[in-house]
């Protein structure tokens, strides 16, 4: 067998004994993949669109694919949620991905409500530790408990958000949320949006208290011994009070910078720097570090890209509100911005809704580990859905759409598969074996919505449910990679002999070079693809299509 697609995306694996947590462990019966698509269905107009607890996960065995032709993806770790992405991805993983690939050394951590209570959070811990010394992680939507969730679940305490660990422990520079768009489907932005947030500081990693009257100080004590100062000194007069301290670490907005500076070019878009500057003084630094950047080492690259016209020539800077707005109003997409951690966060979900949903754009913190190595968290940018979860539980039909979990999914197996490739050149046919299966993968979703057999959400209330879809993908994922396979390889070509050689003495090179000239129509001394075909049609030699034999694709 041998492949004849040769462009590539990366491939992963999943862990069968490497498991982390305390699971829910859902054993999944064997289905076979519908091929069915009812009318109403296949019709359905397209809208415009360690020691920590171990436990072995489980998923069935069953598949139509030959597991002699797996291969054993790259070493990531995957983070388990909970709900209805959690049953989603369980259903994924075992339909898409197991039947593919020896996913033993992807490392599962769980970090459910109840697990990381059972560990008093050292599954957490674990995970961090796993992801900085991998540097690809996938995690699903998690559960940060309320009081009352608290009181449910029968938790010993309420846990924080696990995001703020990983950020500190993975060295976050900028959690990366751009736009997900499907060729031939009408969403919101008609071209990709990028958007940096930074990943530390700000409001989030606050600390806090409720006070009453009194004097609040306070003082900064410098690591070099030099003598200590007060930053603010202020009176309190109501009796009640929240007084909140917070800092923006600004080391690591270099690093921020330049990758948002080369994101923004790769993807041919214009960027734009958005803070409060004008009233929240402190955030200066912010904009004078990314202008400075800019100017000196990319702004040349962008003005000959033509990609600073819309912003009169400079970068730009955007006052938050004035982002807000612009974020409305500039729907052809085709732009960047980059802001502080709560503006990027509020931003962010402001460009959600505009291009339909949260679950219509990624989520990726970047970071680095102590060598300089780029590490990556992938995640959809929605939470467990709780509402379709009980729905789901109640004996319900859902429709869930994947879309975003499963761009966060191919993200994290294609940087495994980089990181494999990086730290041994031996690995190719890994890599590319990995990221050919994402690139179908990625072609057999959105096709599967481009004919009108999406989820709810895009194919109306015809719309497949949540394991419908999955089935379907999984039934058109499985016929695309088998049509890149040859049952026979391709003849391996060899010198001919030269007693069989054309003897160029009797070449008329005169006629030679007039018939060329006739059909080297632009004089480039070149035949491109067109003129070739239009020589070979007027010879009367051009190849003719065979009847194929294949099903339609629905």
């Amino acid at each position: 067998m041998t492949l004849r697609l040769a462009k590539s995306v990366l491939g992963r694996r999943w862990s069968n004994n490497k498991v982390f947590g305390l699971s829910n462990n859902l054993i999944l019966k064997g289905e076979t993949i519908s091929t069915h698509s009812s009318q109403s269905k296949s019709s359905a107009p397209i809208f415009q669109f360690q020691n920590t607890v171990c436990q072995t996960r489980r998923f069935s065995l069953s598949s139509n694919v030959n597991a002699d032709a797996k291969i054993v993806a790259p070493p990531m770790v995957y983070i388990s949620g909970e709900e209805m992405t959690n049953y989603a991805m369980d259903l994924i993983v075992d339909k898409w991905i197991k039947p593919h690939f020896d996913v033993s050394n992807w490392q599962y951590y769980d970090l459910s409500c109840k697990s990381r209570d059972k560990s008093d959070d050292k599954v957490l811990n674990d995970a961090v530790e796993a992801g900085k010394a991998l540097g690809a992680i996938f995690k699903e939507p998690t559960i940060t408990p309320s009081d009352i969730q608290v009181k449910e679940m029968g938790l010993s305490k309420g846990f924080g958000s696990p995001n703020g660990a990983m950020r500190r422990g993975w060295n976050g520079i900028t959690i990366s949320r751009d736009t997900i768009h499907i060729d031939g489907i009408e969403l919101g932005y008609k071209n990709r949006v990028l958007f940096e947030r930074h990943a530390v500081g700000g409001e989030y990693g606050a600390g806090w208290n409720k006070v009453g009257k009194g004097t609040l100080l306070t003082t900064y004590i410098p690591q070099d011994g030099s003598e200590p100062f007060v930053i603010d000194k202020r009176d309190l007069t109501d009796d009640h009070n929240v007084a909140v301290v917070y800092h923006n670490p600004y080391d690591n907005v270099v690093n921020l910078a330049h990758y948002f500076f080369t994101r923004c070019l790769e993807a041919n878009v214009t960027p734009y720097i958005v803070t409060k500057k004008t009233v929240f003084k402190w955030q200066e630094g912010f904009w004078a570090t990314m202008k400075a950047i800019f100017d000196a080492e990319y702004k040349n690259e962008f003005v000959k890209a033509g990609l600073l016209e819309r912003s009169g020539g400079e970068l730009q800077h955007l006052i938050s509100d004035a982002a807000t707005m612009q974020l409305i109003r500039w729907t052809d997409g085709g732009f960047g911005m980059a802001a502080h951690n709560y503006d990027g966060d509020m931003l962010t979900d402001q460009i959600a809704q505009v291009h339909r949903s949260p679950g219509f754009i990624t989520s990726n913190l970047i970071g680095r580990d102590d060598e300089g190595r780029t590490i990556k968290e992938f995640e959809a940018s929605h939470g467990t859905v709780t509402d379709l979860w009980l729905d789901h539980l109640a004996g319900k039909e859902t429709s869930l759409n994947p879309l975003g979990l499963v761009e966060a999914l191919i993200g994290a197996m294609n940087h495994a598969a980089q990181l494999d490739y990086e730290k041994d050149p031996n690995t190719e046919h890994v890599y590319n074996k990995v990221t050919n299966f994402t690139t179908t993968l990625r072609l057999a979703l959105h096709n599967t919505f481009r004919y009108g057999q999406g989820t709810k959400d895009m194919a109306g209330p015809t719309g497949y449910t949540t394991e419908e879809f999955i089935d379907k993908v999984a039934w058109r994922l499985n016929r695309y990679l088998a049509n890149q396979l040859e049952q026979d390889p391709p003849p391996v070509l060899t010198e001919p002999d030269r007693s069989f050689s054309i003897q160029l003495d009797n070449v008329d090179m005169k006629a030679m070079r007039l018939l060329f000239d006739k059909y080297d129509s632009n004089g480039s001394g070149k035949l491109d693809f067109k003129e070739f075909t239009g020589m070979l049609v007027k010879m009367g030699v051009a190849p003719e299509k065979v009847k194929s034999e294949k099903t339609p694709d629905v």
